[in-house]
């Protein structure tokens, strides 16, 4: 496959900005305009942050790689997976002329992405398992469609996606295909990240904000060809991953231990969760989760959401959904969080 003739051609044709770090990080840097003296946080000085970062991430992608066994030249970091989803339409979508192609219910962000980006967006539904439908995604793709965005495990459904089906449309369509994987590491697979290093048009979006936990951070990244990572370094801004980030989220790579540990109490917490909601005789239908959250349906949904929130339990209404009516999704919480919501949500009910 011919990725070029996927990009938009002033996107080809760009000249990137040339940042002052991109050549220099070390001698006497008078070169960038910084502060020499050092920042006003005297406490941070040691830290060097009166330098800019590094805009090759060089310190994220060799660490993240290792701890993947992936190459780091394979992978691209961004102010969290949303930066990476917008860069990706920028790269490929001629606002006005192309389209992309999502699967509802899904995450939001890809058609509110498109929508900044004047792109249109082709849902092409899942099916009544909220599933791939093959025949729809075909069905949506034209001359002008250039990325699928794909969810999996899916968000607000929670269940990993066909796997079978996604190599199938990556081999035959001639588009980008874009994996969200945010939730992988609750799911028990090992996603597509691996599969993204020999598959030309295929790329897969990961976070830091859901195992990891550090969503207050804003922190993403996604692995791909060598090609497609290029272009994402020729349009994203020159600094966007700053010091500070960089730092801690090298720390955790190095901490992963404790990340496995989180998820392995968040699944037990959500079995637990999905038992009682699955018992209890007044919801209509409880959607099993390879995610950290759980959605179910109830006939109130609005009257319930309410309840809970008077209540100080802040959960989703996603029962405007598109294919989704009468969902709330919860996340998984602490044990004393999920007992005290399942309370409240039995007064209600």
């Amino acid at each position: 496959m011919n990725i070029e003739k996927l990009v938009r051609k002033n996107i080809l044709d760009l000249k990137p900005y040339t940042s002052a770090r991109q050549s220099h990080t070390d001698g006497i840097l008078l070169d960038a305009n910084e502060n020499s003296f050092g920042t006003v946080a005297e406490d941070l000085n040691d830290l060097d942050f009166n330098r800019y970062p590094d805009p090759y991430q060089k310190l994220l992608r060799k660490k993240t790689g290792d701890y993947l066994g992936i190459p780091g030249t394979n992978l691209f970091f961004g102010v969290g997976s949303d930066e990476v989803i917008d860069l990706l339409i920028r790269i490929f979508c001629e606002p006005g002329k192309d389209n992309v192609i999502v699967c509802e219910p899904t995450y939001g962000m890809y058609k509110v992405a498109c929508d900044i980006n004047n792109v249109e967006v082709i849902n092409a539904p899942l099916n009544e398992k909220y599933d791939l439908d093959y025949d729809a995604i075909h069905s949506g793709v034209n001359e002008n469609t250039k990325i699928l965005f794909l969810c999996s495990p899916n968000n607000p459904t929670s269940n990993l996606l066909d796997k079978n089906i996604i190599r199938k449309l990556t081999a035959e369509l001639n588009l980008i295909v874009v994996i969200d994987e945010a939730y992988i590491d609750f799911a028990g697979d090992e996603g597509f990240a691996k599969e993204a290093l020999h598959t030309p048009n295929l790329v897969v979006t990961r976070t830091f904000s859901k195992a990891w936990g550090m969503a207050g951070l804003r922190c993403g990244y996604c692995i791909a060809q060598e090609e497609i990572i290029g272009l994402l370094f020729k349009v994203k801004m020159p600094y966007n991953i700053n010091k500070l980030t960089s730092m801690t989220v090298a720390k955790a790579v190095d901490n992963a231990g404790v990340k496995d540990e989180y998820v392995k109490e968040i699944i037990e917490q959500r079995e637990f969760l999905f038992d009682e909601l699955k018992n209890n005789k007044k919801i209509i239908n409880v959607l099993p989760s390879d995610a950290n959250f759980i959605s179910f349906k109830v006939e109130n949904p609005r009257e319930v959401y309410n309840y809970l929130e008077k209540n100080g339990i802040i959960i989703r209404d996603r029962s405007g959904q598109f294919n989704f009516q009468g969902y709330l999704r919860v996340t998984v919480g602490t044990p004393e969080e999920n007992k005290l919501f399942l309370e409240k949500l039995n007064e209600i009910l």
